[in-house]
């Protein structure tokens, strides 16, 4: 039999088993394999061809879903845009992918003709709502080569503009392999995912989206509406798997009513995106009942390379790396460091991606010229071949010649009771070359002074590494899935 590689021909299947729940809405995988069909038939017949691009702008919803499997399965590229972006950026991401058709739902409409308006390109837009699923006439799936782009996605821009990385139809599916590769009971039972992790996100799309759709599973999708509505969605539909970043967590341990009865079906929990407060960890299993684990990737990655899923990894810690993912820690001159020693992690493996699209502004490549990725955050290994995230090289301050890393006064000042959440980034001085500068946001009902934060810092942290000015805030900058945008910090 030859090998299928489009990867939306694993994602569908004939099977009345529930696919997708979407409010009062339930779609089988049966239904959706037809609706599908029906919109690879409309998008061929608006001619459509095999490595045009589509750009999708919709929120959570059975219209994203179809609109990108469809795309997928015609061996066209998908390109999922955030439907709250501001006409401005769309117009940008739209004239560096040049997309032949964009597909938008009643949450983007005007959103898109107005960054439309803001381009000279000829872009044929389609509404797609849940009401017009049905398409056209079938049309079978077209088969591609594993390292055709199956989808653009941008990467989330803590640093400049974002930029769409090409995942090919092989990245994806090695990335859903290492995986189910992993020693879980996926594949053990029915699983109902939750999917509140924006789709146009990679760790939405591929770990969520594409996974429960490649092991068979029921995803109740929703956009993200709080942290009470989230924990009602978990206990209402029996989730058994929740994933999502450290935000959400916080946010569900802080719901009056939740507890581990509200949690008790949910058999694996995952934090990614962003890195895990060890306290975070405890106060989730104390709280709600539930061991959390937690996932470490890239966009370039194709969303995981390394977890701590059934492994005893130690607090602080993302675990180990996927099977078929290598890595190295090097310093600064590319040698490989010493166990325990920190330096840039490195990653290679058929989950990481081929480059940017049409990237010629003259930014280095993080890719090296046998393959290594260059992830640009800074890591530790241990014996055991546990890997810790310490922060990004690019956030890196330097105080009269010593390494601070903001991620370590962030904790310190997190750690504080009166502190909801804290970003730390480096101004330069004349007398340092940098100094440390924490922007913090504190409790709901709390007020706090420079002086107490600062005499907290100084007895948990060496004295280079305290800042040297405080700016109480109202909210912090953060990204789709509640990232700190640590170089908005202004």
């Amino acid at each position: 039999m030859t090998e299928v590689h489009n990867l939306a021909a694993r994602l569908l299947r004939d099977s009345e088993r529930a696919a997708l729940v979407v409010g009062e809405r339930t779609t089988t995988h049966r239904e959706l394999n037809d609706r599908v069909s029906r919109w690879r038939g409309a998008l061929v017949a608006s001619g459509l061809r095999p490595g045009d691009r589509v750009a999708i702008i919709a929120s959570n919803s059975e219209e994203f879903v179809v609109a990108h499997l469809a795309t997928m399965g015609v061996g066209a590229i998908s390109v999922p845009l955030n439907p709250q972006s501001p006409a401005a950026e769309l117009a940008r991401e739209l004239s560096l992918v040049e997309p032949s058709v964009a597909i938008a739902d009643a949450t983007a409409e005007k959103t898109l003709m107005a960054a439309k308006a803001l381009t000279t390109l000829s872009l044929e837009v389609q509404q797609m709502s849940a009401d017009d699923l049905d398409g056209g006439l079938p049309h079978d799936i077209v088969e591609v080569s594993p390292d055709d782009p199956a989808a653009l996605i941008f990467t989330s821009g803590t640093a400049g503009e974002s930029k769409p990385a090409i995942l090919t139809h092989r990245n994806l599916t090695a990335g859903l392999q290492s995986i189910l590769s992993l020693p879980t009971d996926l594949l053990d039972r029915p699983q109902v995912f939750l999917g509140v992790i924006p789709l146009f996100h990679i760790f939405g799309l591929n770990s969520v989206l594409h996974m429960s759709l490649l092991i068979g599973a029921t995803l109740v999708l929703s956009d993200y509406v709080g942290p009470a509505q989230t924990a009602d969605l978990i206990e209402h539909h029996r989730v058994t798997i929740v994933s999502g970043p450290p935000t959400l967590w916080r946010a569900l341990t802080r719901v009056p009513q939740a507890g581990p009865d509200m949690f008790s079906s949910v058999s694996l929990a995952v934090s990614g995106a962003s890195r895990l407060p060890p306290q975070l960890k405890v106060d989730v299993r104390d709280r709600l009942g539930v061991e959390l684990s937690e996932g470490y990737g890239l966009t370039e990655s194709s969303a995981v390379a390394a977890s701590s899923i059934t492994t005893d990894a130690p607090l602080g810690s993302v675990g180990r790396l996927l099977p078929g993912v290598e890595a190295r820690i090097v310093d600064a001159d590319e040698n490989d460091c010493l166990v325990g020693d920190p330096g840039e992690l490195w990653i290679r493996g058929p989950m990481v991606f081929s480059g940017y699209w049409g990237s010629a502004d003259g930014a280095p490549s993080p890719l090296t010229a046998d393959g290594w990725l260059r992830t640009g955050d800074v890591a530790i290994v241990d014996e055991d071949g546990y890997i810790a995230i310490v922060d990004r090289t690019k956030d890196l301050i330097i105080v009269s010649g010593f390494n601070v890393f903001p991620a370590e006064v962030e904790a310190v000042l997190n750690a504080h009771p009166d502190v909801a959440v804290a970003g730390v980034v480096g101004e330069p001085t004349e007398s340092t070359g940098e100094a440390v500068v924490a922007f913090v946001v504190p409790e709901e009902g709390a007020s706090v002074e420079a002086e107490t934060l600062r005499e907290h810092c100084r007895r948990e942290l060496a004295r280079y590494k305290v800042p040297s000015r405080f700016v109480i805030a109202a909210d912090l900058p953060v990204g789709p899935t509640g990232k700190l945008q640590r170089n908005r910090l202004v």
